[in-house]
């Protein structure tokens, strides 16, 4: 097996096929092969695995039109009541669909779900939310990795099933007036959340709300089971646009973005298990899909690892695509890329973050026929990512990653990038099918072991040799 504890190469303006392995070992080539099928029969079998055990919401019958509770679509009538009304309606009945028509329903305060409720949004149909913070009380909730208790999502749900958002309609957070001017404030109160975390202070006693500028996700669903949201389209959000924290079974398919507020990720899986993401229109202000597991402390002792995530034929546009951290301290395993493309420029393609802080686990990552535009970087794994400057003892496993068709036209920084850490080196990585057009770093390897390099092209295609020079004679003896 080839290792390589360091592979950097810089300013490269010709081609670059490589076949590193065939120049270490005479039989590397069809090693290479050989492992390469192995993988994709991996792959394939993981994903179909993972697709049996995701199903989405299963919802009653039952229609409600949210005109009946009194709700008007005018932009200006406070229609939170007529919601609540039709909510508890849905749930004294045992479930329900709330048809929600063209026209837009002003809410003062959040929208807060039950099971068994599918919340259907007409074309046409916009939920607009009222920006005074004063409105959002404060729940169970978390915020960047860290279990505390600050304003409530726009649209909040906890330890419910069967919970539904569909319809070719609008959610617009409108925090551009408050929340979105809250960054430069807030971090007073983020470095006490992370103390809070570090010193295991319990959760019951991290409040935070009014004076603290923690700003609240527009949806969040915590602890739930069988999700659905579908086709709808979100803008101007306060922070994180979907936050999927600690669910099982949820569908996120055929959303649309138009989100380019601070912090505006598109959707976050975190510690969550068996999700879809599939046929999303991304058009961000940050990074379009970020897989999280908890921050330091909290992700250890919660133990709960983000895994089996399949993200496909999404079209991504806003930071980053596809991000792995760097709140991953409870372990991200088995995610499966395949068969995206972009809809505008993106930083990085995928991206994996963690740190000496971090701990935690990635491993059984798998992209397959994902192509970028113009890109800083395609690939970008790293173990050195900016951390709290704690005792940096808590060095992360990352491990068993495999890309099979990866592609850009241009890649302003680097092509392939892999930094681990001496005390725990990135293992078990392989290329196949990558192509870049042209990029000023090609490839930078530190401290990664188990390096496997299939079929790749980095660079414009070299020519071919017109004439044999006496210098060229000397060195063929």
């Amino acid at each position: 097996m080839y290792k390589s504890k360091f592979f950097s190469s810089r300013n490269i303006v010709g081609a670059l096929s490589l076949l590193l392995c065939a120049a270490v070992n005479a039989d590397m080539s069809a090693r290479t092969v050989s492992d390469s099928g192995a993988v994709e029969q991996r792959r394939v079998a993981l994903r179909d695995s993972i697709l049996t055990n995701i199903h989405g919401a299963t919802l009653s019958d039952n229609n409600y039109d949210i005109l009946k509770f009194g709700a008007k679509g005018d932009g200006v009538k406070d229609c939170l009541p007529a919601f609540r009304k039709a909510i508890a309606k849905v749930e004294k009945s045992g479930g329900g669909r709330i048809n929600v028509p063209a026209g837009t329903y002003y809410l003062r305060g959040p929208l807060t779900l039950v099971s068994n409720l599918c919340i259907n949004l007409e074309e046409g149909a916009t939920l607009r939310f009222d920006p005074d913070p004063k409105l959002y009380p404060t729940v169970d909730t978390s915020w960047e990795g860290t279990y505390l208790h600050n304003y409530s999502p726009l649209i909040y749900g906890k330890d419910l099933h069967d919970v539904a958002i569909t319809g070719r309609g609008l959610i617009d957070g409108n925090a551009m007036t408050t929340f979105a001017t809250w960054r430069a404030l807030q971090k007073p109160a983020q470095t006490r959340t992370r103390e809070m975390n570090h010193n295991a202070v319990p959760a019951e006693e991290r409040q935070f709300g009014e004076g603290d500028y923690l700003r609240p996700h527009l949806i969040q669903l915590y602890g739930c089971t069988r999700v659905t949201l579908e086709d709808f389209k979100i803008i101007n959000s306060p922070f994180w646009c979907v936050h999927l924290l600690r669910c099982e079974d949820a569908v996120c398919r055929g959303l649309r973005y138009d989100a380019k507020l601070v912090n505006n990720d598109g959707i976050d899986p975190e510690s969550s298990r068996n999700v879809l993401i599939e046929d999303v229109h991304f058009d961000n202000g940050d990074d379009n899909i970020a897989i999280k597991s908890g921050r330091d402390n909290d992700g250890w002792t919660t133990g709960r690892p983000c895994e089996n995530i399949v993200i496909r034929n999404c079209h991504f546009k806003g930071l980053h695509a596809v991000v792995i951290g760097s709140e991953m301290s409870g372990g991200v395993r088995n995610v499966i890329i395949e068969n995206c493309d972009y809809a505008g420029y993106c930083k990085r393609g995928l991206y994996v973050k963690t740190n000496p802080d971090r701990g935690g686990y990635v491993r059984g990552i798998f992209v397959k026929d994902c192509t970028f535009g113009n890109v800083e970087d395609l690939f970008y794994v790293t173990s050195r990512y900016a951390g709290e400057g704690l005792d940096n003892n808590h060095y992360s496993t990352v491990t068993d990653i495999h890309v099979d068709g990866m592609s850009c036209n241009e890649a302003a920084g680097a092509a392939l990038v892999l930094q681990g850490t001496t005390q725990r080196p990135i293992t078990d990585v392989s290329f196949d099918n990558i192509t870049v057009g042209s990029a000023v770093t090609g490839i930078s390897f530190s401290d990664a072991e188990g390096v496997r390099m299939g079929t790749c092209h980095i660079g414009p295609a070299a020519g071919t040799p017109t004439q044999i020079t006496a210098k060229d004679k000397i060195f063929e003896k």
